[in-house]
């Protein structure tokens, strides 16, 4: 400040011209000098340098500025640092002692400052045609300290040596190689801080379409079907006040297993912005900002939202970020410059690393997204089931038992059509989203998200893509009358208040253009105009920008714009007379809609409220499965109980070719095979394979609890004194085929098979008593006796030695036990008297008998006493002649009476 007054300065740049006004004020007199400097001329005559080319080892080239005396009459300044600081000498001593005076008072703040001013206000510092440093800007370097360095443009480094030697240092950039991106993106070009060179990078790119299909910022793929509000992408740590992207989705079929998108939220800083679906699976959508509708385009508080194509674009310029959304679809693109490894939500972390990208909101990293996407959930007071930390219940499994043929549609994905965009993005994880939407939703058309998506994802890699005419009007998309459907159209239409030359964007969208030949009036204004004149007609209300003598609709009335009086006549609009609607079928009801192609006149259709219907789910039996479908012009679903195709053993359901536990015993299997009748698979058996070889006397008997059984003695076996087999039931005797005096027999005790063999002892016998050809054998085979032939044997007592068993009991020691044998009178004779036959009957019977008394030894152990009976004599006692029925019983008996005898006779004691 000198005497008082302030000096003033002002910059203005032009394209390739700088343009100075310095203004200086003293106590007496006031000198305004000015001076223009263009790029290739001089207005002034300035002190010029040359520049010579130098090279320094290791360094880029570069060039040195040196001055030299301009013609005319010098004035040389006296330097501030004698002999060490760059100064020049200008030819304009007037001048120089002017700017010297400005600069000066500048300068003794910081001359770098002023410098930096210069470029930051546009000043640039450029140099000539000849490569000299304009003279105002070396004048300004000449209170530069050697070492010290600043920006020129065209990036270009000036450095102050000293002794007024300036060098100029081109930057060179060389460029980097190309990284590859884990979203499958292309990466793109970021300018450095120094604005000379650049760098790739990969954007942070999240998508989300269908019901609902997700890829993150990394491009790693997953489906989530919850019905609440979560967090998409918020910023791990905060530098962004009220940042944040949120989806907001709810089931969208009957079965309730299913979500779509409804509204996508948008919060930064004080506005929170919603764009919300009208109408289910449609492009049909609505902005609010701070919950109040808006007109788009809409730009305020550093947002701005406006329509590209099908979709509505929310931009911030700031965070060099937009988010799109169409009803259908979502896309979030941010530049990984300000967001990279600072993401978090159900977009995942944007580090071009797919490995944390299933993070939870503690940081954890969940087995998978599907797990993940759980805990983003955010507080929604029209949701109130739903809140953070509150992991909903499982939607059943969607797979469909059976395998889906998938939508022809989704072939479209791997075909020829979509073939140029593959080698930018790979189709693969959209085929899978369009298949499962095909499969599980094939009602409500949402494959056609899938190729949307994908269509646009190409797109922004400025692959256009013209595929809607390839679906046979699956997936068409009808504009208004004054539009045109293009598949390949500008991201932002040209209209007659904006400039086709600052569209320089290769990336295309689809939506509804004005045809050619015509142009859009303005960004706000949907009308196409042939040209852009100046006629309108207005209304107080509206203004519509229309020609003279074009009609238009305005309040439901038809009007037409006319020159002169009030420009507009209007008449009120007439509606066709409707087709009548019934709404007869359970579910349905009626409602007044709006004509999308006479918004004036409501049409009546028929809307479906399952809730509506009566009919309910019914409860299928094991190895059945409740399945459901809306016919045809119905509301309410069937249901039928329809068989998985599995196999039922015990209330248990079995896969085919799994293993099905019947017993141990066999080995089954669930086949493939269907039983006509029961509508299940059957299930196939084979027993185990058993070995039933027994030895003699043994048989296979199954075992509770056994597969195979076991092999079982039920008859005794006996080894003869000659070394063969004898094989005996229980209870059976048999003489040895070589000794009829050994008798064996087998017996079944407590379950146990005891063999005996029983030694029958004869009595003393001569042979020399008997007469010739009276020796025989006595009934049991053994023993000889003689009969004389003219008597009978007499009834005598006989001892025999043998053990007594009773009870299991027997005695330790053979026992004597007497019998009586022998003959007595008997006969039969013919009696002429009686004319009949006579019978005298007797036979040989004990006629008196003691008890004795034996010990017998028990299987326990223990001991017990018995009495038996002992003959001490015989005789032949009288008896009852039978007739021949009762002789023959008797005979019978006799011989039962011998078998006893015989038995008795036995060994019971094992061998």
């Amino acid at each position: 400040t000198t005497s008082g007054t302030t000096p003033t300065e002002s910059f203005t740049t032009t394209s390739g011209t700088t343009s100075s006004n310095f203004t200086t004020v003293t106590t007496n007199t006031t000198t305004t000098t000015s001076g223009i400097v263009s790029s290739g001329s001089t207005s002034t005559s300035w002190p010029t340098a040359t520049s010579s080319a130098v090279t320094i080892p290791g360094s880029s080239s570069y060039s040195t500025v040196t001055p030299l005396s301009a013609s005319g009459s010098t004035t040389s300044l006296p330097p501030t640092t004698p002999g060490r600081n760059c100064s020049i000498l200008p030819n304009e001593s007037h001048v120089v002692s002017r700017f010297h005076e400005v600069f000066r008072i500048l300068l003794w703040m910081d001359t770098r400052h002023i410098i930096s001013m210069l470029v930051t206000y546009g000043v640039c510092i450029n140099l000539d045609r000849k490569g000299n440093i304009s003279p105002f800007y070396f004048f300004l370097f000449s209170w530069v300290s050697p070492g010290e360095s600043w920006w020129l443009c065209n990036c270009t480094k000036a450095i102050c040596i000293e002794d007024n030697i300036i060098q100029v240092v081109p930057i060179i950039c060389n460029p980097p190689p190309k990284p590859t991106c884990a979203n499958g993106l292309s990466p793109v070009q970021v300018i450095d801080e120094d604005g000379c060179c650049w760098h790739w990078e990969c954007d942070c790119y999240c998508t989300g379409w269908g019901d609902p299909h997700y890829m993150t910022f990394d491009g790693l793929y997953y489906s989530y079907q919850g019905n609440c509000t979560y967090v998409l992408v918020e910023e791990i740590y905060k530098k962004v006040d009220n940042f944040g992207v949120y989806i907001d989705n709810y089931h969208c079929d009957t079965r309730d297993v299913v979500s779509c998108p409804r509204t996508l939220i948008v919060r930064h800083e004080t506005q929170e912005v919603r764009i919300a679906t009208v109408k289910p699976n449609t492009l049909q959508v609505k902005v609010t900002v701070n919950k109040q509708a808006v007109a788009l385009p809409y730009k305020k508080f550093g947002l701005s939202i406006y329509e590209s194509g099908i979709n509505r674009v929310v931009e911030i310029p700031e965070l060099k970020m937009n988010v799109t959304y169409n009803g259908l679809s979502f896309s979030i693109r941010m530049p990984y410059s300000l967001f990279g490894n600072n993401t978090h939500g159900q977009c995942g972390t944007c580090n071009n690393n797919t490995a944390d990208d299933c993070m939870l909101p503690n940081g954890n990293i969940a087995e998978n997204c599907e797990t993940m996407a759980d805990h983003w959930q955010v507080v929604d007071p029209s949701k109130p089931q739903c809140s953070p930390g509150l992991i909903p219940t499982k939607a059943p499994s969607t797979t469909p038992m059976q395998p889906c043929k998938e939508s022809s549609i989704c072939k479209l994905l791997l075909g020829s059509l979509f073939e140029p965009c593959h080698g930018f993005v790979q189709p693969e994880k959209y085929y899978a989203a369009c298949v499962f939407d095909s499969c599980v939703l094939p009602n409500l058309d949402l494959e056609c998200s899938s190729l949307q998506v994908y269509a646009a994802t190409c797109a922004d890699q400025s692959v256009c893509i013209d595929w809607r005419s390839h679906t046979n009007g699956v997936c068409s998309y009808k504009c208004p009358s004054d539009k045109e459907y293009r598949a390949c159209g500008p991201i932002k239409e040209i209209t007659c208040k904006s400039s086709q030359q600052n569209e320089t964007s290769t990336k295309q969208v689809e939506g509804c253009f004005c045809p050619n030949g015509t142009m859009l009036y303005d960004s706000g204004v949907d009308v196409c105009v042939k040209t852009c004149g100046e006629f309108y007609c207005f209304t107080r209300m509206h203004v519509c920008f229309l020609f003279f003598g074009e009609k238009f609709t305005l309040d439901c009335q038809d009007c037409i714009c006319l020159e002169g009086g009030n420009g507009i006549v209007c008449e009120p609009h007439e509606c066709a007379k409707p087709n009548k609607t019934s709404c007869d079928g359970e579910g349905f009801y009626e409602v007044n809609e709006v004509n999308s192609e006479d918004s004036c006149c409501p049409i009546v259709t028929c809307k479906c409220n399952i809730s509506l219907c009566t009919t309910k789910a019914p409860k299928c039996t094991v190895g059945f499965e409740v399945h459901s479908h809306i016919p045809s012009g119905q509301c309410c679903p069937v249901y039928q109980c329809v068989p998985k195709r599995v196999c039922v053993h015990q209330n248990a359901e079995f896969l085919p070719n799994s293993s099905v536990f019947v017993d141990k015993c066999q080995n089954c299997f669930c086949t493939n095979e269907v039983n006509v009748s029961t509508q299940l698979n059957i299930i196939s058996c084979e027993r185990i394979p058993c070995n039933t070889y027994c030895k003699p006397g043994y048989e296979h008997q199954p075992v509770k609890g056994e597969c195979c059984g076991r092999c079982v003695q039920t008859k005794c076996v006996i080894h003869t004194a000659n070394n063969s087999d004898l094989i005996l039931s229980p209870g059976e005797f048999r003489s040895d085929p070589y000794n009829n005096c050994t008798i064996y027999s087998c017996v079944n005790i407590h379950n146990q098979l005891l063999s005996s063999t029983s030694e029958i002892t004869c009595p003393t016998f001569n042979e020399e008593s008997c007469k010739p050809g009276t020796i025989t054998f006595l009934p049991n085979g053994c023993c000889k006796t003689c009969v004389p032939l003219d008597s009978p044997t007499p009834c005598s007592v006989r001892q025999r030695k043998d053990f007594i068993v009773y009870k299991s009991c027997r005695s330790v020691d053979r026992v004597v036990m007497t019998e009586c044998e022998g003959t007595c009178g008997t006969f039969s004779l013919y009696s002429a008297d009686a004319n009949s036959m006579e019978h005298s009957c007797s036979c040989c019977r004990e006629s008196r008998t003691t008890v004795r008394e034996v010990e017998l030894k028990c299987p326990t152990g223990h001991s017990i006493s018995h009495k038996y009976i002992y003959v001490e004599s015989c005789s032949c006692q009288d008896n009852e002649c039978l007739q021949s029925s009762e002789l023959q019983s008797t005979e019978e008996n006799d011989k039962a009476s011998t078998l006893n005898s015989i038995k008795r006779a036995i060994n019971l004691t094992s061998k």
